[in-house]
């Protein structure tokens, strides 16, 4: 494995950079203002001129690998670019990058027929509408994807579906106008074949917000995480994604790529910590000396640098082997990484957070969100644990086999 970047890929580091510094980051005090004064589940104007700015500029849907509707890039190339982006916790959203649209546009494009890529990846691609993926549910253990309870029942030639779904990113976003649901089409058939995914428009009657969801206090509009009541909505049969039974390859497929963005932006929030860190304790002074003098906060940026090039490493990895050899072949990277940055993120936020006092847990500095941000990440796209017991598992039957 060699990471050397390639010239297109530095050429892009290079201007998403210049647009960060140039837009991204002078915006994020004034698109939280923006949105308490217009309401928080409101539109922001901000964010929308720049997505304007990105698009006309080409650094639009960098995300989805070999693909004539974007770049084309490998997991690979996108990495460090998604990196940048995840400096800035609204950046992903404004190279129209985020989650979760990117899992659903890839989930449209791989397993979605004709018609339904008109109708809903053209618009997502074109950052006209946005969309969620309806999983998780409140009354089961969702990190086990065959508990899974919600139900799609054939009538005719429609579905009918009824369930309850929590946590649903974009849920409570107003400019979302497609869900993809997972629920039970057959209870009895083979566990992993129980489970389809079927599109199912926002506006349809019987699909309701029950409320929205705050993440240690941070309501994330206008996006944010809604619980969902499904009751009676009926669909055609044609909104079906592949065919019956295939719900829960398709959410594996989904994860996979999502697991390598979700933690090369958590290095991109861990990058962004040391370097505010350092900024911080060149400037501040105690008893006499500097605190970057000071040798436990010497120790703390050592750490963080040796912590940080760690799992940007084996992120990489994770993303060339899935690049070599898919999804299936580096199921165990792609669980360590799952592990690991986050971890390396807390642990990196936290020691800036400590190293600026009680300026790190205000909103005047972008470290207190990142933190909340990392710490779910170790619930999001399964728990710790889930990925855990996987390496151990796939680590075991090495000796198995032999």
């Amino acid at each position: 494995m060699y990471f050397e970047h390639t010239e297109k890929v530095k050429k892009l580091q290079s201007r998403i950079n210049a647009f960060m510094e140039e837009h991204v980051y002078p915006n994020e005090h004034k698109y939280e203002k923006e949105l308490n004064e217009i309401g928080r589940w409101e539109v922001s104007p901000t964010m929308e001129e720049l997505k304007r700015k990105a698009k006309k500029e080409g650094l639009w849907n960098l995300f989805l690998p070999n693909s004539e509707y974007g770049e084309g890039l490998t997991n690979v190339e996108y990495a460090p670019l998604c990196e940048i982006m995840g400096r800035s916790l609204i950046g992903p959203e404004v190279f129209n990058c985020n989650a979760p649209d990117t899992g659903n546009m890839e989930v449209l494009l791989h397993y979605g027929n004709k018609e339904q890529k008109d109708k809903w990846l053209v618009p997502l691609l074109n950052g006209e509408i946005r969309s969620c993926f309806t999983m998780t549910e409140p009354h089961v253990a969702s990190s086990d994807a065959t508990n899974i309870e919600g139900s799609i029942i054939t009538d005719g030639d429609h579905y009918v579906i009824n369930g309850r779904k929590w946590w649903i990113t974009n849920g409570g976003d107003k400019r979302t106008k497609i869900a993809i649901f997972m629920g039970k089409t057959n209870p009895n058939a083979e566990k992993h074949e129980q489970q389809s995914m079927v599109l199912v428009p926002m506006d349809t009657p019987g699909v309701s917000i029950k409320r929205t969801l705050s993440v240690y206090g941070y309501d994330h509009a206008p996006t944010g995480h809604a619980e969902i009541s499904f009751e009676n909505v009926r669909v055609p049969v044609d909104n079906i994604l592949v065919g019956e039974g295939k719900g829960f390859a398709i959410a594996q497929g989904r994860l996979g790529p999502g697991r390598i963005h979700h933690c090369m932006r958590a290095v991109g929030a861990a990058e962004r910590a040391i370097e505010l860190m350092c900024s911080r304790v060149n400037e501040r002074v105690t008893f006499g000396k500097k605190l970057a003098e000071r040798g436990v906060i010497q120790e703390w940026i050592a750490k963080s640098r040796i912590e940080i090039e760690q799992v940007r490493l084996l992120t990489l990895q994770a993303a060339f082997k899935m690049d070599k050899e898919g999804k299936k072949a580096a199921r165990k990277e792609i669980a360590m990484i799952k592990v690991a940055v986050p971890e390396v993120a807390l642990n990196v936020i936290d020691r800036a957070i400590q190293a600026f006092g009680a300026g790190g847990v205000s909103e005047d500095f972008p470290l207190a969100a990142h933190w909340a941000n990392s710490r779910t990440l170790r619930l999001v796209d399964g728990p710790d644990e889930v990925h855990l017991r996987d390496v151990a598992r796939l680590e075991l039957k090495r000796y198995q086999d032999s």
